[in-house]
């Protein structure tokens, strides 16, 4: 039954989940910031919040009073696959909070656009992005680009870490996004992250409307090359229903992609902990199966773990019924998925690398496990990403072995068979990289 959380736990799921989500970041991570809630576990304080939670109040949604606004705490994987299976209607992803958030750089993307607008920018973004392919009709220049980029990026040096990886991660999106001429226009790049951190504010700030105009206009100017080979290419040859506007669907994909580079690192972290992955990914590369499905299966659980969107927001435009009670429209429903993702009383396998479930079927049996989301909403990048991803991995596998040298906490913590820590900071990851030991030869 749905019931009302008093102001000591609304208190509680204010300043133990939503204060540190906002506080590290949601559209543009604050380094400092991550690097302390890594210190002081705040990911793990949040689950045993929403733990708390669900022990007083049960199976939920647990309404917090919150001045102005209807807030639903969704505590039940049923439940969040109901809302996502819904989505747009009665449950919309453009839900306010979100929609003053986003609109800093990107006012017309999908995720800020209400129905009918949706439907046509949706499609769209289904279209060029190829969402129902496993591979992008770029995967073979999108492997030439990355086994250029990860070329350069270790014939510099045999240590990598963070800083390295961001420029040679920002070289192949924007060369893949926007052509090769994009490569090294970090300005481009730059001028997005400063819009994202003004998002980070939402409401709290102001557009810089101005600002917003000279990155859009130095975006177009990429695009209207449509190079060969590029995203851009391909919105050059996609029809477009009016009121789609092409290239301001083009922010939200280099935002995502921001998030992507995270997970890869992370992913490499987890395989230079867990040698026995590590073979098994160096095999399926050797053996040339097509996709990596293993390697997929590695930033898949590394997003689980890890997620890149923590709050899924969506805003019900309709009356709704909960286990008898009724709530009325502009109710916003609120998925922590940490909390399902990392909760031992949901997912057996919460907290170890386990790749393995995304392969056999574990997985796909939770239903609250949405690394990319779900139903009508889920990202339509999730094909691109993940080839992008285990492309960047396989080349750098490829390359040599990779020894942890930071945070010694994920070591001590995976060799002790203890369990993973609920925050991971990918700024603050450093390697050592060794040519890796050739097979003996058969006699």
């Amino acid at each position: 039954m749905t019931s009302r959380a008093g102001l000591l736990d609304t208190a509680g799921v204010v300043g133990g989940v939503v204060a540190p989500t906002l506080a590290v970041g949601v559209l543009n991570r604050r380094p400092r910031v991550m690097a302390l809630a890594d210190r002081l576990h705040l990911d793990r304080m949040a689950l045993r919040v929403l733990q708390r939670l669900r022990a007083r109040h049960g199976a939920g949604p647990v309404l917090l009073p919150v001045p102005g606004r209807r807030i639903a705490v969704l505590l039940e994987p049923d439940d969040v696959a109901r809302v996502l299976d819904a989505t747009p209607s009665p449950f919309s992803p453009a839900a306010w909070e979100k929609r003053r958030a986003l609109e800093h750089f990107q006012p017309h993307a999908v995720l800020t656009t209400p129905m009918p607008q949706r439907e046509p920018r949706r499609h769209y973004n289904e279209v060029v992005l190829e969402a129902g392919h496993a591979e992008h009709s770029l995967a073979e220049r999108l492997r030439d680009v990355v086994a250029h980029e990860v070329g350069q990026l270790l014939g510099e040096s045999d240590r990598l870490d963070w800083p390295r990886f961001e420029r040679a991660w920002w070289r192949i999106v924007r060369r893949l996004v926007l052509g090769d001429q994009a490569r090294d226009d970090t300005e481009v790049t730059d001028a997005l992250a400063a819009l994202r951190s003004r998002g980070n504010w939402a409401f709290l700030l102001p557009q810089a409307h101005e600002r917003r105009r000279r990155f859009q206009q130095r975006l177009d100017e990429h695009l209207e090359r449509a190079e060969p080979g590029s995203l851009a290419a391909v919105i050059a040859r996609t029809p477009a229903d009016d009121g789609v506007d092409p290239y301001g669907q083009v922010p939200h994909w280099l935002f995502a992609f921001d998030a992507a580079g995270m997970v890869s690192l992370r992913t490499l972290a987890l395989l230079s902990v867990h040698p026995e992955h590590a073979a098994t990914a160096r095999k399926e590369i050797a053996d040339g199966e097509a996709g990596l499905p293993f390697l997929r299966a590695c930033v898949l659980d590394a997003v689980r773990l890890w997620p890149t969107t923590p709050v899924l927001l969506r805003e019900s435009t309709t009356v709704t019924s909960w286990r008898g009670t009724t709530l009325p429209s502009n109710t916003l429903f609120f998925t922590f998925t940490p909390f399902f993702h990392r909760d031992r009383a949901l997912v057996p396998f919460a907290d170890r690398f386990a790749p393995d479930a995304w392969l056999d079927g574990r997985a796909g049996a939770l239903p609250a496990l949405v690394p990319f989301s779900d139903g009508p909403g889920r990202c339509p990048g999730e094909n691109l990403v993940l080839l992008v991803t285990s492309t960047l991995l396989a080349e750098l596998l490829r390359a040599g072995d990779y020894r942890l040298l930071a945070p010694t906490t994920l070591r001590s913590r995976t060799h002790a068979h203890d369990r993973l820590p609920a925050t991971l900071d990918n700024f603050g990851l450093r390697f050592a990289r060794t040519a890796q030991e050739a097979s003996p030869s058969s006699p």
